[in-house]
């Protein structure tokens, strides 16, 4: 089937031809030992996939991120786990549109080659969850550094990073205007003195973890942008990010929904197959209708971020509608199967599990809604 693949068919063809050198069996294996897809992931490094997002001049593919989509909507659609590499692409988003030009000089070039890895975000902590304002890592000037002491939490792919994004409170909360005033970006080598990484084993094989930080110094050359501004720059990443996952999840649900067709025209009870059942056939419909309209915001929300206009209702408007979607199309694909369905080589239950991963992250669906209903639609705050 090629349904959902009418746009930018060039570029889909070239990734496709890519992730297919990566099967079924070798992404059954790499979640069987709970292992990062290391191989993959340099794949696409070369191809020059994750470098997507940076300038030509820095050595990049010079994408917009409408086309990023398509690079990661395609990763998912071919069966992988997208998951496991797209902070390579946004996070640079940070640097790249508040950094300084030497900052940008030093890095991306490296980034683009895949020398240096950014695929890590140090923001949430365990007494702040998704109120980022209350976080209480603190970086203090001291010269010509800061001293950061703190917690992070749910630090994803660190241990495959080089490079990470850090957010700290440089400002008490109480001497701010605005509680999202105050906090700063900095640029943290992983290797530092400073950090420590503690795994996190949890339902997906997906890297993440709680990080230490005691004393870390980081020098002050480091820091993103304006010092008190770093909750502004971060949401720079944080659109990227939400409608490239939007994109995951709109692979995703293609692929839920062609496996659950395909299997529903081969196999036989009752000596009909399945699929001539509308039980099974209306699921499978409605859930490809639902991922073909989450489809139509994603582009929307890319469409503004590529030409820098405000993009937070639609980045998190794509994110919620492509999460609801692809994850229905997950239960249906599962339920179509039947006990098959639970069986490591059918790849639905790791899909399955993976794809759940986005009804809670990196936003929850209430923190969604709240968001649009004050900024949207005007109605009282809730927090």
């Amino acid at each position: 089937m090629n349904i959902g693949r009418e746009n930018y068919p060039d570029l889909r063809d070239a990734v496709r031809a890519l992730c297919n050198q990566f099967d079924s069996a070798y992404w059954q294996g790499v979640d069987e030992k709970r292992a990062y897809p290391e191989k993959f992931v340099e794949a696409l490094t070369k191809a020059g996939w994750m470098s997507a997002l940076i300038p030509e001049e820095y050595g990049g593919s010079g994408l917009s991120l409408t086309e990023a989509t398509v690079i990661m909507e395609e990763v998912s659609r071919s069966g992988g786990q997208a998951g496991s590499c797209h902070g390579q692409m946004y996070n640079m988003n940070t640097l790249l549109r508040n950094g300084s030009p030497a900052q940008k000089n030093k890095y991306l070039p490296k980034i683009a080659t895949g020398e240096l890895r950014m695929q890590a975000m140090g923001v949430t902590e365990p007494g702040a969850g998704t109120d980022t304002t209350k976080i209480k890592t603190v970086a203090v000037r001291k010269g010509d550094r800061y001293i950061v002491n703190g917690q992070k939490v749910w630090t994803s792919r660190l241990q495959h990073s080089e490079l990470m994004i850090l957010l700290a409170r440089t400002t008490p909360l109480a001497e701010v205007k605005r509680k999202s005033e105050g906090m700063s970006v900095f640029l943290v080598e992983t290797k530092s003195k400073g950090l420590e990484v503690k795994p996190i084993r949890n339902m997906v094989n997906h890297e993440t973890n709680q990080v230490f930080i005691d004393n870390l110094e980081i020098p002050a050359e480091n820091l993103i942008g304006e010092e008190g501004k770093g909750f502004r720059y971060i949401l720079d990443g944080l659109n990227a990010e939400r409608i490239l996952i939007a994109a995951e999840c709109i692979g995703d649900g293609y692929w839920f929904t062609e496996k659950a067709t395909k299997y529903a025209q081969e196999r036989v009870v009752f000596d009909r197959p399945i699929g001539e059942n509308q039980g099974i056939q209306f699921p499978i419909a409605e859930t490809y209708m639902e991922i073909e309209a989450a489809n139509l915001m994603r582009y929307k929300a890319a469409r503004l971020f590529d030409e820098h206009k405000p993009c937070g209702a639609e980045a998190n408007m794509a994110k919620h509608l492509a999460a609801k979607a692809s994850w229905e199309a997950a239960n249906v694909c599962l339920q179509t199967h039947g006990g098959f369905g639970f069986a490591a080589e059918y790849d639905v239950e790791r899909k399955f599990r993976e794809n759940r991963l986005y009804l809670v992250a990196p936003i929850s669906t209430n923190l969604i809604l709240s968001y649009l209903a004050e900024h949207v639609l005007g109605l009282p705050r809730s927090f």
